[in-house]
């Protein structure tokens, strides 16, 4: 639930999709939700690994990446609402979703106004990092922490680099941005609905604090069966497994158009 670093990141597009592939062969969407801190280049390379029918559709937040002069967003339905102008124009064809960590919680609430707006739902929903939007987080005043503790805290994450953390300069910048995506995160008030009846494979790290019960409770919000896998390693397993899960995301998809006889 932090951020992620990359020097040769892009950033000459707002979005990239799955490397240089034929867009004849492009026959499904992966919406891509940011966790804390994230970018649109966050998820860069699930790009090089990902089966060429998928385009990879990373949705960026206000406040970082391209979007660096636009005020930050606290607000997770305001978050959502910025997220749904963007991804909206992605959705006519078939399409499936992924979040990580902040990003489940955006994916849930995105469907539920996908779904609101009488539009075409998604094929699966892949979310990682999170228990079901039902389990309380853990660090509710996190965002409210003085510096010290607040960097102290991040340190707890894997995926945040040292050097980053410790980089007074840099952290001036990214300290704003993940205050206002935990910010989001904690206060997020949880209401119960009707089940989605939509497909999910939930991932979680051996190492992390959500746990498979926690894990579970995502089989309160579809009517479908879901599946759920683990991957050695903390929060940021998505790093250390990332052909693995590449292929969970092509394989389940490439079953998924074939349900619907593409």
């Amino acid at each position: 639930m932090t951020m992620e670093h990359n020097s040769k990141f892009r950033s000459e597009n707002p979005q990239f999709t799955s490397g240089e592939k034929s867009t004849q062969r492009q026959r499904i969407n992966l919406i891509c939700l940011p966790f804390a801190g994230a970018s649109i280049y966050s998820y860069r390379d699930i790009t090089t690994q990902i089966a060429d029918f998928i385009n990879i559709i990373p949705v960026e937040l206000p406040g970082r990446g391209q979007r660096i002069s636009e005020p930050l967003l606290s607000d997770i339905h305001k978050i959502v609402d910025d997220a749904f102008l963007q991804i909206k124009a992605h959705i006519n064809i078939p399409y499936a979703i992924y979040g990580h960590s902040l990003g489940t919680l955006l994916g849930f609430l995105l469907v539920k106004r996908i779904l609101n707006e009488n539009l075409q739902q998604p094929l699966h929903l892949f979310f990682s990092g999170r228990g079901g939007p039902s389990v309380q987080d853990k660090d509710k005043h996190i965002h409210a922490l003085p510096k010290k503790e607040f960097i102290k805290k991040l340190h707890e994450y894997e995926g945040s680099p040292q050097e980053i953390l410790n980089d007074e300069g840099i952290m001036e910048f990214f300290e704003p941005v993940l205050r206002a995506d935990f910010k989001a995160i904690t206060t997020y008030e949880y209401k119960k609905d009707i089940p989605f009846d939509i497909p999910m494979t939930v991932m979680i790290g051996t190492n992390e604090d959500t746990t498979y019960e926690e894990a579970m409770k995502w089989q309160d919000e579809t009517s479908k069966e879901i599946s759920i896998r683990q991957f050695p390693g903390g929060h940021f397993f998505i790093y250390q497994h990332t052909r693995e899960i590449s292929k969970i995301f092509s394989d389940t998809l490439q079953n998924s158009l074939e349900i619907i006889g593409d």
